[in-house]
């Protein structure tokens, strides 16, 4: 299989690129707020195209991205519990079609505008690969997962996918997290794909209450409330 390194925040992998030896950093140099060893806390990986903003196939500039009229509120809701990320399979640069440095762009777009609606995402993680490559990063393969498992601080079994495709279903199976299917994107076209018993909503929003419903069931439960999550070093405040 090919290797390619998943340096976190804005991170295009290259299939010359080996495993890292060190943590990923964020794309100003700073280390990323988690460390090894510190408490695990439970994420969300968010995939990118139809289920943050719309599928508009291979984006070559920030000035193609549409943003879903819900993303900003629900991602400000859910990063109150869980640590944010994006993964996202952009085959479209091995196909020739976009080329890294516009892949860079359009990611590096998308996490400083949620940056400055007030919402950190920790890293992208972006597989430039065709799945002919046979690589380890393509999703549904956990390797992303694992990586940020091992340097974010996240608790995998605590943690979820959402997405518009079965792959990310797939994903969140193997790398022992939980799915949450949403409809919007290629997500009505591909729901006969699913298997019986998947997390199925419309779309982001909806995956905010489902997220946030779960987690004030188990604090009901178990008798003791959650922590928020950490946000990034230097993230924005807002007011209320």
């Amino acid at each position: 299989m090919k290797r390619c390194q998943p340096l976190p925040f804005i991170s295009v992998g290259s299939p010359e690129s080996t495993t890292p030896k060190e943590p990923g950093r964020m794309g100003t140099g700073r280390p990323s707020a988690a460390v090894p060893g510190s408490n695990l806390m439970p994420a969300v990986f968010l995939d990118r195209d139809g289920t943050l903003i719309e599928d508009r196939g291979s984006l070559r500039s920030p000035a193609q991205v549409v943003f879903y009229p819900e993303t900003i509120a629900a991602l400000r809701r859910i990063q109150q519990r869980f640590r944010l990320f994006i993964v996202t399979n952009q085959s479209c640069v091995a196909a020739g079609e976009v080329a890294i440095q516009e892949a860079n762009e359009v990611n590096d777009f998308v996490v400083q505008w949620l940056r400055l609606k007030g919402v950190t995402i920790v890293a992208v993680y972006c597989c430039p690969h065709q799945r002919s490559d046979g690589c380890v990063c393509i999703k549904p393969n956990p390797h992303f997962l694992l990586h940020a498992a091992q340097w974010h601080g996240v608790d995998l079994h605590r943690s979820f996918v959402v997405g518009d495709h079965p792959q990310d279903v797939e994903l969140a199976r193997n790398a022992g997290a939980r799915g949450i299917y949403v409809l919007t994107g290629h997500g009505q076209k591909h729901r006969s794909k699913l298997d019986s018993g998947e997390i199925v909503v419309t779309g982001i929003a909806a995956a905010a209450d489902w997220l946030l419903g779960k987690m004030d069931a188990s604090s009901a439960l178990d008798g003791r409330s959650h922590p928020k999550a950490p946000l990034a070093a230097n993230a924005p405040q807002l007011a209320e």
